[in-house]
């Protein structure tokens, strides 16, 4: 099994990261027209015109979103724009670039870690809060025992509209968790570098970028946005075009210092069910040399044995860490049974090599 924390082995203590002034003018230059971009295409389906690169899920210049997706990229430009009212991209620069650095995402070399996830609502599950204290007592308290049961992150929903989040929740997640060197990552709809800037300046250490909703360039220009910030980016995939597409922007950023994880999501957006057996129809399909994350669906122990035996990396756990009341221990059983999956696997893969020489 390949060594799942070598593409981050040069993340530990890294420092904060300020960009020089030719690296912003040039960063500000590709960003002129993306307000309009992003405007044309939320909720829509047309390619914009302004990015030359084939869309995400090429097909006649068209990109194709499910409803939900649809909707929550409409929601986001809508928050895009209000936040913009309230601050410009300038001041938001500035408090990014000068929020104190997050701690760095460190794997384990046991092979196996877990993004431990915080939201009060979901689509499919509804109300998630029953097990929290409420209000933002209750998110301290939750984060607080990711943190002690092993999570490697904590993905914190920030989306109001479905997923009853905000970021206030990303900012007081980050200020517990950051004493105890534990990351955490913005999970929304992302459309535009602006929200990157939103969720370093809250304290995250990395966010989630879904590719399906995003043409090429537009994957590119927050990866660009996150690495500028030294924040860790969590790909995510759902099917096997997403996947090519992923391969596609990758290739043309082998040379980036940035820290990618690569993440494949199980769940069908327009039933809104999870469907297990993608995550091992397209394991081999996830890039070699980045950490793969299996999304949605990873309920138990058992599931987490079994996505370690497809050969993924880390396991995003949401509905059923919010459902417990004692994610603590929930966490610690399934990151044990992980890691001794993924030593029995790395054993047989030894054993193999061996029998072949």
């Amino acid at each position: 099994m390949r060594d799942a924390v070598a593409p981050f082995s040069k993340s530990s203590g890294r420092s904060a990261h300020v960009p020089s002034p030719s690296l912003r003018k040039a960063y500000s230059e590709h960003r002129r027209h993306q307000e309009d971009r992003y405007r044309d295409r939320a909720g829509s389906t047309e390619r914009p015109g302004h990015c030359n690169e084939a869309p995400g899920r090429a097909s006649g210049g068209r990109l194709i979103m499910s409803g939900l997706l649809a909707a929550m990229a409409q929601s986001s430009l809508a928050r895009l724009e209000q936040a913009r009212a309230r601050e410009s991209e300038k001041a938001l620069w500035s408090r990014a670039t000068d929020a104190p650095p997050p701690p760095p995402l460190k794997l384990s070399p046991e092979g196996f870690d877990i993004i431990a996830e915080c939201k009060l609502h979901s689509p499919s599950a509804g109300d998630l809060s029953a097990q929290t204290a409420g209000g933002m007592a209750g998110i301290e308290e939750r984060v607080l025992a990711y943190a002690q049961g092993g999570a490697a992150a904590v993905s914190v929903l920030t989306e109001p509209t479905r997923f009853g989040g905000d970021l206030e929740h990303l900012a007081r997640a980050a200020t517990v968790l950051a004493p105890l060197g534990v990351p955490t990552m913005r999970k929304d709809f992302l459309v535009d570098p602006y929200q990157v800037m939103e969720a370093r300046a809250a304290g995250a250490g990395g966010v989630l970028v879904i590719v399906r909703m995003l043409e090429r360039c537009h994957i590119a220009e927050l990866l660009d946005c996150a690495a500028m910030l030294k924040m860790f980016v969590l790909l995510e995939a759902f099917d096997a075009a997403d996947l090519q597409v992923v391969h596609e922007v990758l290739a043309a950023r082998k040379h980036h210092d940035e820290q990618v994880l690569v993440g494949l999501n199980c769940r069908d957006l327009d039933k809104l069910t999870v469907e297990l057996s993608r995550l091992r129809e397209l394991a081999q399909e996830l890039p070699e040399g980045r950490p793969r994350v299996a999304e949605s669906g990873v309920s138990s122990v058992d599931d987490v044995r079994t996505v370690v035996g497809y050969g993924y990396d880390m396991a995003l756990i949401g509905t059923t860490l919010m459902s417990t009341s004692d994610p603590r221990k929930l966490l610690g059983d399934m990151l044990a049974a992980g890691r001794e999956r993924a030593l029995a696997t790395r054993s047989t893969n030894v054993l193999l090599g061996s029998s072949e020489e």
